[in-house]
Parts: structure tokens; C-alpha cells; sequence
């Protein structure tokens, strides 16, 4: 990560917090699709889609091995993924419980 300056790190979170309410005023996949693809490189999205991708495969209680020959994620990034599931901010576990809840 870059050093950032204490006047940078106050306009940053205020730049962090403007972003997160630009997702919010997204409706449809669709809208979602068209910003991450403006906002990030295609490398970006990719990897978040494979972390995506891999947290649902790890809900459903596949192994490592499994998902990484299914995706192509390296175990290392899998682990990453887990971990962040178990004691991140609870942000995997709050989307997926919601998107589970708009499909029914």
C-alpha cells in the first residue's frame, strides 16, 4: 500500500466512504458489471470474481484441492479467502446471506 500523508489518509477515507456510497446507488447486476469494469482493470475484476467464486465454493464445504482445479485459484489465494470468511469484517458472510435471501 502507499504512504500516504495525514491530510491524505483523511481525504482517502472521505474518497473510501463516497465509493462505498456509489455501490449503494446501483440497482441492477448489470449497473454493478458497468462500473467495475470502468472502475477496475480486467485483471481487478477478474480476481475479485475468483474470490467470489471461491468463497461460494467454500460455503459449500469443498476442499482446497477441489476449488483450485475448478477455478484455477492458487491455494494460497483460497486460504486468503477462508481466513477473511472466518475474521474478516463479516462482509462474505453478510452478501452471501443476502443474495441467498433474494433468490427465494
Amino acid at each position: 500500500m502507499k504512504q500516504h500523508s495525514e491530510k491524505q489518509k483523511k481525504a482517502l477515507k472521505a474518497a473510501a466512504q463516497s465509493l462505498y456510497s456509489a455501490f449503494l446507488t446501483l440497482e441492477k447486476p448489470e449497473e454493478v458489471r458497468q462500473f467495475l469494469l470502468d472502475l477496475c482493470t480486467p485483471s481487478e475484476v477478474e480476481a475479485i470474481v475468483d474470490r467470489w467464486w471461491t468463497a461460494s465454493l467454500l460455503k459449500e464445504g469443498r476442499s482446497y484441492r477441489d476449488i483450485s482445479e475448478l477455478t484455477g485459484v492458487s491455494v494460497t489465494t483460497i486460504g486468503r479467502v477462508a481466513r477473511y470468511m472466518n475474521m474478516g469484517e463479516g462482509g462474505y458472510r453478510l452478501a452471501m446471506r443476502r443474495e441467498k435471501a433474494a433468490k427465494q
